[in-house]
């Protein structure tokens, strides 16, 4: 419970960013899309630096709390100042003085929340050595994070018919929204905070040196096979975030539908979670997964089918949608745990902190580039924040990205995937060696 609460938090301050944040700049405050996309596109290019350097003062932290409940209490302010900062502009900026302050605040929101998540995240790969109850561990933080989806749920819905009314209504409530948003953040951090453990016992350092703990990272044949998966499934996951609004108003025509379709897609993500973790102890992690990427692959290239209209075929093709993705939301964290200690074997060194950073930095690099290309494609497709109709080209653009685009890319991911070698005889094995050199 501990651990899953601060997911909880960060899913209701970050989901309504991943879905709405591009809408409320094109459509509230009247930014052009191409800056958004590209404001995104560069705070992936910081990004680069920001995860792994967070990973590796992570790994190499001593401090009374531990290595990663210090780094994540002193988060807490900035993610709430800089969420703040995201969601309410000075009403006076127009211009390149509004892109400024948006390049600046999304990309200090994107700071602040990495001193964050790559410590958390960090922290979930030791919970536990055992093969199958990392399994549970993630499975069940899964489940108890529920609570931030429909919370987020709701403030995309408060944002949205704000916004419907006028652009001054629609910017008083993303402000009152996201000082709401950030307080509960804060206390769930707290909590996880006071109540987590973290692992006792003498603990080997991450690597000595920035440069060789990204390196270690490259060298481990089994992350990098699951870097490159993890990027595709980022990008797919990333074109169809970015772009579900623009779906529902400007391709189907029913934006009133944003959150229950969104909800029919967080529904079979928690239900099916318990049937999850069964399945994957019986036939493996690897399978499992290769074949929610599969499940994905179908539910993306239904999109290509979406007309005027289609919010029923909708409906079907997110719930799909929901079934592929709780299996890789509760399968890939322990996949990269178990990676974490085939290189503990390997290295002598603790690495939680590096491996999360990177795997961190794929993520949002995935998300980061396909919105940004997403952006630049609405941008040259001709998409107009003020039309109320807008041009078949735009609407093919959108299409094309939330069907074709994501669905190749998890087809390609589950092919790599067969590739990975590292099973539960393998693990096992790995740790009786470190056991018995320890």
């Amino acid at each position: 419970m501990a651990y899953a609460a601060p997911l909880a938090g960060f899913m209701t301050a970050t989901l309504p960013i991943s879905l709405w944040f591009g809408k409320f700049a094109t459509d509230t405050l009247f930014m052009p899309a191409a800056a958004m996309g590209t404001i995104v596109m560069v705070a992936r290019v910081w990004d680069g630096v920001s995860d792994p350097l967070a990973g590796y003062l992570s790994d190499r932290t001593h401090s009374r709390l531990g290595r990663r409940r210090s780094w994540m209490l002193a988060a807490i302010l900035p993610m709430v100042l800089t969420l703040v900062a995201l969601w309410s502009p000075p009403q006076a900026l127009a211009g390149p003085a509004l892109v400024l302050w948006m390049g600046a605040a999304y990309i200090l929101w994107e700071t602040a929340s990495t001193i964050f998540i790559v410590p958390y995240g960090a922290l979930g790969n030791e919970l536990t050595p055992s093969y199958h109850e990392r399994t549970r561990l993630f499975g069940w933080r899964h489940l108890v994070s529920a609570l931030g989806y429909p919370l987020a749920l709701g403030v995309v819905y408060f944002l949205r018919t704000s916004a419907d009314q006028s652009a001054l209504e629609g910017r008083a409530t993303a402000t009152l929204l996201a000082v709401a948003a950030g307080i509960f953040l804060a206390v769930t951090v707290l909590y996880a905070v006071r109540m987590l453990p973290e692992p006792s016992g003498p603990r080997r350092l991450g690597a000595e040196s920035l440069r060789k703990g990204v390196a270690d990272v490259f060298r481990n044949p089994h992350a990098r096979l699951l870097l490159v998966v993890y990027m595709i499934e980022a990008f797919g996951m990333g074109s169809i975030s970015f772009l579900t609004p623009y779906v529902l108003d400007d391709v189907i025509g029913a934006q009133e539908y944003l959150e229950v379709v969104l909800l029919c897609w967080v529904v079979p993500q928690f239900v099916l979670t318990p049937l999850w973790l069964r399945v994957a102890r019986k036939i493996g992690k690897k399978p499992l997964w290769i074949a929610g990427m599969v499940v994905y692959a179908a539910g993306f290239g239904a999109n290509l089918w979406l007309s005027e209209g289609s919010v029923a075929l909708l409906v079907g093709i997110v719930l799909v949608l929901g079934i592929g993705g709780g299996v890789s939301t509760v399968i890939a964290p322990a996949v990269q745990a178990d990676v974490i200690d085939w290189d503990e074997l390997h290295t002598g060194e603790r690495k939680e902190g590096a491996y999360t950073a990177i795997w961190n930095l794929i993520r949002k690099g995935g998300w980061g580039v396909a919105a940004g290309v997403g952006g630049l494609a609405l941008g040259w497709a001709g998409y107009d924040g003020n039309a109320e109709l807008q041009a078949p080209a735009v609407k093919t653009t959108i299409l094309v990205f939330v069907g074709a685009v994501p669905a190749v890319a998890y087809l390609v991911g589950a092919v790599l995937m067969g590739r990975f070698s590292l099973n539960e005889r393998e693990h096992a094995e790995v740790l009786r060696q470190i056991r018995e050199r320890s």
